[in-house]
């Protein structure tokens, strides 16, 4: 049997499903296709999101359960055991149970009247022509539709049958655990343990929950991230503290592509957003706040196309201009730092701690308004003589020896 929606989107993680939120507000037909039989699972990310954002979407009163811990702030371990502790006067982020969270926005979708299909996996795209129509189905049923929303997930296979641009550029791979038992830790800061040892090309996590237990991950651009993990939890002179007797309650792992929104994420009747589209932060390797902000202008551009009864490429181009409007200028900020990160020995990094430490710069980042949107917030704190001379600091690290 062959069915037909206005919109059809691929995937049932938030960003799908914000999409799908926001069609079916506006009474849009819409529906959503999910490969698992049960949304949110298997859980990929820790959830860890900034409270501002999540109200600036409209997901401030979140219901009792789904948060698990808010944060007022983060210690960053350098590479030779230098520790800096960037802390504010009250709560900036907080972790969601992503199993709940996500069911959460697909139970508001399907409240304002979105439809949803599990254990429905998309095998290809529906294309007549150069146009995207709609989905065929792994049981060969075709759903036809005026525009395909893709949101699958970084495998993005539909985007490839599409034609468009790949996310491979500059991946990483993740571990991420759950454990109890977990010694010495403050409740009310997220860890982040830097350094080539542990995590090469990235960086290692520790979330801890106010049931006692702990979110604990990270991700490599070479080797097995399951083994640097292990070296971690057993060998890391802080890490091993916390950690060394720790249960492990849970365990997945995910890919995660740092290297910024691919460049064209649009065709004819067709629209590409979340990890598949790459709109994730190329410094933390987060993407729920910003690929839900995108979702809601593909959401937007969607439902203009059926008013307008226009889906082509040329109409539809405008999802990439409204983002890079609104993004553009973060994610490049963000990319320049990941390349910088990228390019600096574990003894520059302890050295830029250092001097950030020295020059007690701790202050000067709390007044950084924004995580998630860091190019903007940025700049309004780089006119500060201590910003500037870390500045300075920097490029000169860049252009030095390792």
């Amino acid at each position: 049997m062959n069915g037909f929606s206005e919109v059809t989107v691929v995937g049932a993680g938030p960003c799908g499903s914000f999409a799908a939120l926001n069609l079916a507000k506006h009474g849009v037909k819409v529906t959503v296709f999910e490969e698992h039989k049960e949304i949110g699972v298997p859980t990929h990310c820790a959830g860890h999101l900034s409270i501002k954002n999540l109200k600036r979407l409209g997901l401030d009163s979140l219901p009792k359960g789904i948060i698990e811990n808010s944060f007022k702030g983060a210690v960053i371990h350098a590479p030779y055991n230098t520790e800096l502790t960037v802390k504010f006067n009250s709560p900036v982020t907080c972790t969601v149970n992503r199993a709940l969270f996500d069911k959460y926005i697909a139970r508001l979708a399907e409240n304002a009247g979105a439809n949803y299909m599990l254990n429905s996996r998309v095998k290809s795209l529906k294309i007549k022509g150069k146009t995207v129509e709609g989905v065929i189905l792994q049981n060969k049923q075709v759903f036809s539709s005026k525009i395909v929303i893709d949101a699958e997930g970084i495998s993005a296979r539909l985007l490839k049958q599409a034609g468009l641009p790949s996310n491979n550029r500059m991946i990483v791979k993740s571990v991420q655990i759950e454990v109890e038992n977990v010694k010495n830790v403050n409740l009310d800061l997220v860890e982040v343990f830097l350094g080539n040892n542990y995590a090469p090309g990235f960086y290692a996590w520790l979330i801890p929950k106010r049931d006692g237990k702990a979110k604990v991950g990270l991700a490599v651009s070479r080797g097995n991230p399951e083994n640097y993990l292990q070296k971690l939890i057993h060998k890391h002179p802080k890490a091993s503290e916390k950690l060394g007797t720790t249960k492990i309650l849970q365990k997945s792992f995910h890919s995660i592509s740092l290297g910024g929104p691919i460049s064209k994420p649009y065709s004819n009747g067709f629209l590409v957003v979340g990890d598949a589209a790459s709109q994730v932060k190329p410094t933390t390797g987060g993407g729920l706040i910003l690929g839900m902000t995108c979702a809601k202008i593909a959401a937007k551009t969607a439902f203009e196309a059926l008013e307008r009864n226009n889906f082509s490429s040329s109409f539809l181009r405008k999802y990439k201009q409204i983002c890079d409007e609104n993004l553009g200028l973060d994610f490049s900020v963000m990319l320049k730092i990941r390349k910088l990160l990228n390019s600096l020995s574990d003894r520059k990094i302890e050295e830029t701690i250092r001097f950030f430490k020295r020059m007690s710069l701790e202050k000067t980042f709390q007044k950084i308004e924004d995580i998630d949107f860091q190019g903007r917030s940025l700049l309004k704190i780089l006119w500060k003589p201590r910003i500037s001379l870390a500045l300075i600091y920097l490029i000169l690290t860049f252009l030095s020896n390792p």
